[in-house]
């Protein structure tokens, strides 16, 4: 079930892509928010009373993250090939993963996975495009920031409906941007139908999955297989997107999940 989630989501991510000529990152990211949060709405019908000030700030600053993580990544992927978009926001929960590590061993995985990016610009990051990669770099620090707001939410509200409110929160920040770089074409039945498809394939799907996994899998053993995006990425990108894969790219995606791997069970031991 993770890696059919997996697959669902990056096989979305290309969908989005091809979508770009009509609406531009920033518009297909306003859809995705919208339409995800209309299922999630709809789905756990979150309780909008009783909550305190405090509870409605973190949701709202989870909402700006899960906002800023899709349109950074979007905008990223406008620049980049989507298995090197996915590595580098790979490195946010790495980095995090590392940070609260206590653990030498967390550093060199680290390492590890800092060469394989090294690697990706073929021996040097120069030879990407410099703009998409601090974009993807940016939206890998908010996952970081994902992954901590996740776990507070988690605190101040019941379920999941901290998650079905920063949804809401993040598809209302989205929108305004969406609309002013796509304008109309947002509203046509073919771009709306195909936004829709691409939520339930990158949120819907990917979320019911993982959380019927959850129930069958050990959380490390869940983690480590979702280091494994970034190759189910470049498998989406050459067979959807025609995006080549060279050999050197799979090493360094292959360095950067194994780095990913290492710093999860040197963290979790």
């Amino acid at each position: 079930m993770v890696l059919i989630g997996l697959v669902c989501q990056e096989v979305g991510a290309s969908v989005a892509v091809l979508l770009f000529p009509s609406t531009g990152p920033l518009g297909m990211a306003a859809l995705r928010l919208g339409f995800s949060a209309l299922i999630l709405l709809a789905v756990l019908r979150p309780r909008l009373r009783g909550h305190a000030r405090r509870d409605w700030a973190v949701a709202g600053a989870f909402g700006a993250v899960l906002a800023g993580m899709n349109m950074l990544f979007y905008a990223a992927l406008e620049r980049l090939p989507l298995g090197t978009a996915v590595t580098l926001e790979l490195l946010g929960p790495l980095v995090l993963s590392v940070a609260m590590s206590r653990r030498l061993s967390g550093w060199l995985w680290a390492g590890l996975a800092f060469a394989g990016v090294a690697l990706l610009g073929h021996g040097g990051i120069d030879r990407l495009d410099p703009v998409g990669v601090g974009l993807a770099l940016g939206a890998a620090a908010m996952w970081a920031g994902y992954i901590l707001l996740s776990a507070k939410a988690g605190r101040h509200f019941p379920k999941l409906d901290g998650l079905a409110l920063a949804m809401g929160f993040a598809a209302i920040l989205s929108l305004p941007m969406g609309l002013a770089s796509a304008g109309t074409a947002l509203l046509r039945p073919d771009i709306l139908l195909l936004g829709a498809a691409v939520a339930v394939l990158s949120s819907a799907v990917p979320y019911a999955l993982e959380l019927l996994a959850l129930r069958r899998l050990p959380e490390s053993t869940f983690s480590i297989l979702m280091c494994l995006a970034p190759a189910a990425a470049a498998a989406a990108g050459f067979v959807i997107l025609g995006q080549g894969i060279e050999v050197v790219e799979m090493l360094a995606i292959a360095l950067v999940i194994a780095a990913s791997i290492g710093a999860l069970r040197s963290t979790s031991a």
